[in-house]
């Protein structure tokens, strides 16, 4: 059967990586995701095997044990996972976006230390960005840290945060004032910091606190909490990149990683989405022949396969922006934008091709249907993309004189 989103000019390596990964979807994944998800609980077998295939490594230079892969080769396995269930794509991403920011950004002595355990799945990476109060407007964070000797202590609470459990590093934003004197524009003051933790819930390190699992309409299985510091020593050879008041640029430079993925993630739903709309379709009888026979579900069909096709390509397209080492903030909130709305379309209309069955937990798409939102805000809402890609746009086209 011929498969929409078909990427061209991949090498033989990037297509048997494929090939294994979408073969572990239809048999480790698609079984058990809806039951589990329905439970609320974690992968482990899933994320076992993950491990086993060297996922965790995927991104990661071969000198740290990794695969040494694009990250087009990461996002079309994160598509193929999202197919799956977009819970485990999760899993992975949170952790990618800390190694990468360990690779472009962290102190030899933090690549040595952290990147060949990451690329095993040993030590697996979590960020930290949104608080209570705020999502978007990072600017506005409180969570501070003040110099005492040769370390920081840190204190304040964040919320969002994936991960926040199963992970044993994560990757924490927050204000440091030291060295910057007050008037400091808010994103030159920012930094980075490196905590590691137990696995779990409750007081996982002193002065570090993950109250437990939030409650979510959909992405569940994978746990998202807060995070509470009070009092938290972190030695100062924990800064990222070893130097204060780099945060912010550096969290931005993983986000658009995420975003990229955030497209992939859209694009692997959509994509399941519209397999099992048109498979319900040529099953489902009404006045006398498939409802696939019907122009109305054919425009449907049609409508929801250009989608997944255009969405795809700008996903590809912003991930080979950002490997050819090129700024692609344009692209990535573009892909971003594009393929969280279409993924919220195809859904839908995949919903409303099974009828009231959609409605029903028994069938998959209602799963898809609470995952799909999600997307949309992941990562930046849909308005802080088109803030983003405005501003871009306009830099590009600025009048001259």
């Amino acid at each position: 059967m011929a498969r929409l989103a078909q990427t061209a000019g991949l090498t033989d390596v990037q297509r048997e990586i494929l090939k294994t990964v979408r073969e572990f979807v239809d048999k480790e994944i698609i079984p058990v995701a809806t039951e589990l998800e329905h439970r609320d609980e974690y992968p482990q077998a899933i994320v076992d095997g993950l491990k086993e295939l060297g996922l965790f490594g995927l991104m990661i230079p071969e000198e740290y044990g990794g695969l040494g892969e694009s990250l087009l080769t990461y996002a079309l396995c994160v598509e193929e996972i999202a197919r799956g269930w977009m819970s485990v794509s999760g899993i992975i991403n949170t952790h990618f976006i800390v190694a990468y920011m360990l690779k472009q950004h962290g102190t030899q002595e933090q690549k040595d230390y952290f990147l060949p355990r990451m690329a095993l799945g040993e030590v697996r990476g979590a960020f930290s960005m949104s608080e209570p109060a705020l999502g978007s407007d990072v600017s506005a964070i409180t969570s501070k840290a003040v110099k005492d000797g040769d370390e920081y202590v840190l204190n304040g609470q964040k919320m969002w945060l994936t991960n926040g459990g199963s992970s044993t590093l994560v990757a924490v934003l927050v204000r440091s004032d030291e060295g910057h004197p007050e008037g400091t524009a808010p994103h030159k003051s920012m930094t980075t910091f490196l905590v590691e933790k137990e696995p779990g819930f409750g007081e996982v390190r002193p002065g570090l606190t993950i109250p437990g699992k939030i409650d979510k309409m959909g992405y569940k299985g994978v746990d998202t909490t807060e995070l509470i510091m009070d009092g938290l020593r972190i030695p100062a050879n924990r800064v990222l990149g070893g130097e204060t008041g780099r945060g912010f640029y550096q969290m931005m430079d993983g986000v658009e990683v995420g975003r990229v993925n955030v497209a992939a993630r859209g694009c692997g739903v959509a994509q399941r989405a519209f397999e099992l709309g048109v498979s319900y379709a040529q099953q489902r009888h009404t006045f006398g022949k498939p409802i696939a026979q019907h122009q109305a579900i054919q425009f449907k069909l049609a409508e929801m396969a250009t989608k997944i096709e255009a969405a795809h390509a700008m996903m590809v397209n912003a991930a080979r922006k950002k490997d050819s080492g090129e700024r692609n903030d344009l692209e990535a909130g573009m892909a971003k934008y594009l393929a969280s709305e279409y993924c919220k379309e195809v859904v839908e209309d995949a919903f409303r091709i099974h009828g009231g069955y959609g409605f029903s937990k028994e069938y998959e798409i209602e799963r898809l249907y609470r995952e799909a939102p999600m997307l949309l805000i992941g990562e930046g809402t849909a308005e802080i993309q088109k803030m983003i890609i405005g501003r871009r746009l306009l830099e590009e086209y600025r009048l001259q004189g």
